[in-house]
């Protein structure tokens, strides 16, 4: 009997019920190809939205499996491939994962114990990244570093303020403002989230910012950027939320010449006044991984190397706020849901 594989399919759009796993005989890879043995998956937002319905440019109509993210060890290769690559520690390209992911009823996602790619898109990692973050780097680094050094590039001394601190994302983008020398604010709505982050030892913060009071209102939080900034403002704000009235709340705060990076559309919608970009020379700016692979391959390699570099060095260290097995995917997915956690969420296989 042949060697199964285990992948979680989703097999309708809707709730966690609609995880299953299934086991599949286990993929050989083709010429030019590896397969490898997945020893942890990246949890993200997307990995949400597509169960439910509302990412279908990436996952297609069910069946599919999702996950953008994965790493592990190659324990195969094919034709054309040499053999030494085998138990090499790997995490897959965003090429690789954006392709498979790419619309259609495919099923490339990364919610697997096993997985096959070309050969260039399974990257050697530095042994300071542990097995079970080895496909859990991209989204959060590569997404922070597109907008701060390929788009930036933040400058020393420039002032970068980080809301959803509390984020894989932006706990990634203030280790990355700090390795170009620059200040670090988070924005985070609560206390609580506020007190978890000052206690972590991958925290690289100069400054938090509570924007919500315990009702979830929001505060007058422009105050206490006046009060860090010296009344000079931001110079970039890095966000996924950006709309409504914190949007309003971040024009108010920003620097001449500021920049606004929108990364995302948490918030709520709400009108905003743009009037105060003219009179600062500001900007606000849409940022996607896209426009990153649309510049060529050259320019992802450059940000492999720096990300890696920067885990090799020890400028760089992610937190893990929990494990789940491939097995628990229906809580994992719960979890996530809830909103409640600091850092990366990863399935290990």
């Amino acid at each position: 009997m042949s060697e199964l594989s285990r992948v979680v399919v989703v097999d309708a759009f809707g709730g966690v019920e609609n995880l299953q796993i299934v086991s599949q005989p286990l993929p050989d890879p083709a010429a030019g190809q590896v397969r490898v043995r997945v020893t942890g998956i990246g949890m993200n937002h997307a990995d949400l939205m597509a169960r439910r319905g509302e990412y279908k440019i990436s996952s297609g109509e069910p069946p599919f499996t999702p996950g953008l993210e994965a790493g592990g060890v190659i324990d195969a290769v094919g034709q054309g491939v040499e053999r030494s690559r085998i138990g090499q520690r790997v995490t897959l390209g965003v090429d690789a994962t954006r392709r498979a992911t790419g619309g259609g009823s495919n099923s490339g996602g990364t919610y697997r114990t096993h997985y096959l790619v070309e050969q260039s898109q399974a990257i050697p990692v530095p042994d300071a990244v542990p097995d079970d973050q080895l496909g859990a780097l991209w989204l959060p680094y590569l997404t922070a570093w597109t907008a701060l050094v390929w788009k930036g590039p933040i400058k020393g001394g420039q002032i970068v303020a980080l809301p959803a601190a509390s984020s894989s994302v932006a706990l990634a983008a203030a280790q990355i403002v700090k390795r170009l020398g620059g200040i670090a604010v988070g924005l985070t709505t609560s206390q609580s989230k506020a007190d978890r982050i000052q206690r972590l030892a991958t925290s690289r913060y100069d400054h938090l910012v509570v924007t919500h009071d315990a009702q979830r209102n929001m505060l007058p939080w422009h105050r206490d950027i006046k009060r860090i900034t010296d009344g000079r403002g931001v110079d970039v704000f890095f966000d996924p939320v950006a709309s409504g009235a914190y949007l309003n709340t971040e024009i108010l705060c920003l620097a001449q010449h500021g920049r606004i990076f929108v990364y995302g559309l948490l918030g709520e919608v709400g009108p905003v006044d743009v009037t105060p970009l003219i009179r600062k020379h500001a900007s606000v700016t849409g940022l996607a991984l896209g426009e990153l692979a649309a510049a060529g391959p050259g320019e992802f390699t450059r940000g492999y190397h720096d990300i890696l570099s920067g885990f090799e060095s020890g400028a760089y260290m992610q937190h893990v706020d929990r494990i789940f097995e491939l097995d628990d995917v229906r809580e994992a997915h719960a979890y996530m849901e809830k909103g409640s956690h600091v850092g990366k969420l990863v399935l290990v296989p």
